[in-house]
């Protein structure tokens, strides 16, 4: 794929536990046809610093966060497929939240479930991970940390003062994910779950 970097697939493949938490978020049948309908109107490389690989590394940040703050893990997940979706270039595009906020409006009840509540801190993750913002619910606090987690793809790193929630400050945890985005690791379990591990071979 045109603009494709090499990237460290976890070629080893994934455990069982990975593959059923990958999958957990949305139901069976439905993922595929969702990530399939993202995916589609990407115009950006899917191998890009903000494809595929970004989302599926901001899911795991993401899961490990849920597992410390209680976040709803669902609502993190739809976050880390839509943010960045629809995003026109790799640089100084200040609407692309919005645009992949809209996108969640527009599949949401056709290919994802989601309440009105939890949709609500969809939508403004969505719409507002750019602004720099930390406070907000925790929910919301947790998809704005996992993204940020991964900064280290374009050589930043990760700011404890900028990051939300005390779960993602904690240094270990910094470490372990600004190591995986540095490497660009690719985390094979959600990749293969979404059907996308061929494409970025």
């Amino acid at each position: 794929m045109e603009g494709r970097r090499s990237r460290g697939v976890d070629h080893d493949g994934p455990g069982r536990e990975d593959i059923v938490n990958a999958l957990r978020p949305l139901e069976p049948g439905i993922q595929r046809e969702l990530i399939d309908e993202v995916v589609r109107g990407h115009v950006l490389p899917l191998g890009g610093i903000h494809g595929a690989s970004h989302w599926a590394r901001v899911l795991e940040n993401g899961r490990r966060l849920c597992e410390a703050t209680g976040a709803s893990f669902e609502v993190v997940t739809l976050f880390a497929i839509f943010h960045d979706s629809r995003r026109w270039n790799d640089g100084d595009d200040p609407r692309h939240g919005s645009r992949g906020a809209e996108l969640a409006a527009s599949l949401r009840g056709s290919l994802f479930e989601l309440g009105d509540s939890d949709f609500a801190s969809l939508h403004h993750a969505c719409e507002h991970h750019t602004a720099g913002l930390t406070e907000a619910e925790l929910v919301v606090q947790v998809c704005w940390d996992a993204d940020r987690l991964d900064l280290g793809r374009v050589g930043i790193s990760p700011q404890p003062r900028r990051l939300c929630t005390e779960a993602a400050r904690d240094p270990t945890m910094i470490a372990w994910a600004d190591g995986r985005a540095r490497r660009d690791h690719a985390a094979g379990a959600v990749l293969r779950s979404w059907g996308l591990i061929s494409l970025l071979r």
